[in-house]
């Protein structure tokens, strides 16, 4: 089996869990995800199976997800998982002032992840060295947020926004909601998170495991394919005779005009059929198509 699934991923388990769940239904051992999403979170976990996994980078890079951000309330992880450090009443905060402090947040900012998350200083995970009680600042990041779009206001003593988030690579969702509650004064954590988009893939088409679980056991599974998911990347066509050379790791100039730096779908002309993932560079100063990622390497005979 190979292409892509997309997996909704439950409350309460990590994606590392989900990819494993996966392996051990299809019983395929190459099995990957795009994106880590945290055990707490739910949503769209694409999950890559088979020769698939090496198309994980290409996939499309944008986000979105769903938050609720809870105020007058911080924690440890900026999320309902850690110990609280501070609570204080936030009944006086409005849906107007909240949105108002929003617009700090959109488009491209410095912002600081978690400490206790999954990226590495000298060589270990920041949530192994929080949980050994070394408190380390990670290095601010610069990130994008596309649009911030609030869904729904409950207010209360801890009241609590919905937003609709969409946002480049990167991103973390819980420090979002920790800057948010430090700017309009009263601390705020992450409630729940939902990921509504990812590498392409939507929340309305997502498969739970139990899904999966049904139709792998009826057979009638279909995993998502590596040409269909790629379809955002621009392609080349090469002929039969191209594609065998492309294929075999040759280089040569391009058969028509592309951009460089550009990954493209390398494509038989005679088949329609994905080969793999091409780029332009340079030789002598000459335009030269190389071989990114071969993918198929089968007949490409007419």
């Amino acid at each position: 089996m190979l292409g892509f699934l997309n997996f909704h991923k439950p409350q309460g388990i990590s994606s590392h869990d989900c990819v494993g769940a996966v392996r051990r239904l299809l019983e395929v051992k190459k099995v990957g995800h795009g994106g880590t999403l945290d055990p707490l979170a739910e949503g769209v976990l694409p999950i890559a199976v088979g020769r698939a996994t090496r198309l994980l980078p290409y996939l499309p890079e944008g986000k979105a997800y769903r938050a609720v951000i809870r105020f007058g309330i911080a924690t440890t992880t900026d999320d309902l998982e850690g110990e609280v450090l501070a609570q204080q009443p936030a009944d006086h905060l409005t849906v107007e002032s909240v949105t108002a402090a929003l617009s700090a947040f959109e488009g491209t900012i410095e912002q600081v992840p978690p400490a206790f998350s999954a990226i590495q200083v000298q060589g270990q995970r920041l949530y192994d060295l929080a949980r050994k009680g070394k408190v380390v600042t990670p290095p601010a990041r610069t990130v994008t947020i596309h649009t911030l779009v609030v869904h729904h206001w409950q207010p209360g003593d801890r009241p609590e926004l919905t937003l609709d988030i969409s946002c480049g690579p990167g991103t973390y969702i819980r420090s979002i909601a920790r800057d948010l509650g430090d700017r309009v004064g009263t601390g705020a954590t992450l409630a729940h998170l939902t990921r509504t988009r990812s590498g392409g893939f939507e929340l309305a088409d997502s498969l739970s495991l139990e899904t999966v679980t049904a139709r792998a056991e009826q057979g009638s599974l279909a995993l998502v394919d590596p040409a269909a998911a790629l379809s955002h990347l621009p392609a080349i066509a090469l002929s039969a005779d191209l594609a065998c050379r492309w294929q075999q790791g040759q280089k040569f100039p391009p058969p028509e005009a592309i951009a460089p730096a550009t990954p493209y779908r390398v494509i038989a002309a005679n088949q329609e059929r994905f080969l793999g993932i091409g780029q332009l560079e340079e030789r002598d100063g000459e335009p030269i198509l190389k071989a990114k990622m071969v993918f198929y390497h089968g007949s490409t005979e007419a």
